[in-house]
């Protein structure tokens, strides 16, 4: 399916006038923002914990805080990448990461008495193993404090560090993902630091070294990639043997990030969900607004079937 604007020589989508795309009916979404959210709020300011859900702007924000489910992110609040579409703060982070953070994210799961946990991070590529330690703390913390508690890691490609990589996997994470984010074509727009390569291979590596730990990533669509393209990732991500696949809409943030090239129509999504779950995915979660841990703890159940 051609994308509606042409594509210049070095990948880049050619940008969109501001009024191009107006957000069609099913990316309107109601916020909910009742007791059981402030009371999540609440935890995350009193602990100096983070959220994706937040950073990240986030449209289902409202709807997994009022049942009570968050993403945590680790390792600080300033990543070390600028990525084309994040709206996550970029820079240098000032000192080590926090020794006592990951104390502090099981409090937070044991005081909202969660049994999924989704941690991920900003990329601390400032750090020897990118913050792999951390990330390994955190997860025994949570299982220490919460013991019937399953935790999903979101991991950076941790530039490529199999031994950081391995860290992680050693304490066993009830799902280990890392996000491909894209087709390799538009990698330097979107992904700035990283490798499409290498985030085959960190998940090929996950899976060839721990068979026992299902393994998920997530695409963001409209971005100007070509539905062929999407197809084509597909196709790779499954022969590392991927267990879950996300797909979900991309929205831009700010005016300073990448533009929306297309909204993708659900009847699309519907199309990539049956055409994964042929190649092999064991879930696939795919729609407007999906993004990588909504509806996770479902995905999770699926993918140990």
């Amino acid at each position: 399916m051609a994308s509606p604007f042409n594509i210049i020589s070095n990948g880049a989508a050619k940008v969109p006038p501001p009024d191009a795309h107006p957000r069609p009916d099913w990316l309107r979404v109601r916020f909910l923002g009742g007791e059981r959210y402030q009371d999540l709020k609440r935890i995350m300011r009193t602990l100096e914990l983070h959220t994706v859900c937040e950073s990240a702007r986030c449209p289902n924000m409202g709807e997994c805080w009022e049942h009570g489910t968050a993403t945590f992110m680790i390792l600080g609040d300033i990543c070390t990448r600028a990525c084309g579409f994040c709206a996550v703060p970029s820079g240098k982070p000032v000192g080590p990461p926090d020794e006592e953070e990951p104390v502090r994210v099981a409090e937070a799961v044991a005081s909202m008495g969660l049994r999924y946990a989704v941690v991920t991070s900003v990329n601390r590529d400032d750090q020897p193993d990118g913050g792999a330690r951390i990330f390994a703390r955190t997860i025994q913390e949570i299982r220490k404090r919460v013991p019937g508690c399953k935790v999903e890691v979101l991991i950076p490609d941790f530039r490529g560090d199999w031994n950081a990589l391995d860290q992680v996997l050693a304490v066993k994470p009830d799902i280990l993902n890392h996000n491909t984010e894209t087709v390799p074509r538009l990698y330097r727009q979107v992904r700035k630091g990283a490798l499409y390569e290498r985030s085959l291979e960190l998940l090929r590596r996950a899976k060839a070294t721990h068979a026992d730990v299902p393994t998920k990533t997530g695409l963001m669509l409209g971005l100007g990639e070509e539905k062929e393209e999407v197809l084509a990732t597909m196709q790779d991500l499954a022969a590392q043997g991927t267990d879950i696949l996300t797909l979900g809409q991309y929205l831009q943030p700010t005016k300073e990030h990448l533009p929306v090239i297309r909204f993708v129509h659900p009847d699309e999504f519907a199309e990539y969900k049956h055409v994964g779950e042929k190649m092999g995915f064991k879930h696939v979660e795919s729609g407007p607004l999906v993004r990588s841990s909504y509806h996770a703890f479902n995905q999770a159940e699926s993918a140990v079937r």
